[in-house]
């Protein structure tokens, strides 16, 4: 299987990559932070004779998503699985005082980053009779809490995608799953609070929240199942949390 992960310089996209190769599989591992990408390549490949494309760009430039999957072998582009991971929160503000440029941070990652790499990867898909499409959403996708207004918007775009993809792609034999997890202990803390890393530390105090594995081990799954069974969609919470908002901890 050839996997297609953006946002695998850490968190979920990176513990997707490395399950993926652990089990034998060539990779496209994509994202802004070169350096991480040839760290993880370096590593991969190392560790389990496998084949690693690196692709680094801005998911949120049309131009640039275009020009790197472009820039594939014929051969790389015979994608079995893409898995659109790359995505963030910025800012927690009411919607009077939010912060415009985070909301286009979002939207423009969340959305039009997802948007864009799936119509230029399912393409690819099309041409080859068959493929796989893993959207990763989140609980945040399902509920709206306070001052989450537009991150939850981008999310709840992300549910609606899934379902207008599935239906778009099935006479191409195109598989399509949505992934929505609750709290996940990666940077996404520290990126929504700007590189604060004391208010993004307290997020997590008290509580066991998923691991970037966790999601990692759902996504393994889903893409080994037959190829006649599609998981459509999997809302995944730690055991401590039972809607957005409602939690228990220490």
């Amino acid at each position: 299987m050839l996997v297609f992960i953006t946002g695998a310089t850490s968190g979920i996209g990176k513990s997707t990559a490395k399950i993926f190769a652990k089990n034998g599989n060539d990779l496209i591992i994509t994202g802004r932070r070169l350096e991480r990408l040839q760290e993880l390549k370096k590593q991969l490949e190392s560790d389990h004779k496998i084949r690693v494309t690196t692709l680094c760009f801005d998911i949120t430039k049309l131009s640039d998503v275009e020009a790197a999957v472009k820039s594939l072998s014929e051969e790389n582009k015979k994608i079995d699985l893409l898995v659109n991971n790359a995505g963030l929160a910025a800012g927690l503000s009411s919607i009077q005082d939010g912060n415009i440029a985070h909301w286009e941070r979002m939207i423009d990652t969340n959305i039009k980053g997802l948007l864009y790499t799936t119509r230029i990867v399912s393409r690819l898909m099309i041409e080859h009779g068959k493929g796989h499409i893993i959207n990763i959403g989140s609980i945040a996708g399902r509920e709206v809490y306070a001052n989450g207004n537009v991150y939850c918007a981008t999310k709840h775009a992300v549910d609606a995608l899934n379902k207008g993809m599935r239906i778009d792609l099935l006479p191409h034999h195109i598989k399509v799953t949505a992934i929505n997890p609750g709290m996940v202990e990666t940077e996404f803390s520290l990126v929504r609070f700007d590189g604060d890393e004391a208010r993004a530390k307290k997020v997590y105090e008290g509580m066991q929240p998923l691991s970037p594995e966790d999601i990692a081990d759902t996504i393994f799954w889903v893409a080994t199942r037959p190829s006649h069974v599609n998981i459509n969609d999997i809302l995944i919470m730690p055991t401590v949390q039972a809607t957005a908002t409602n939690l228990i901890r220490n």
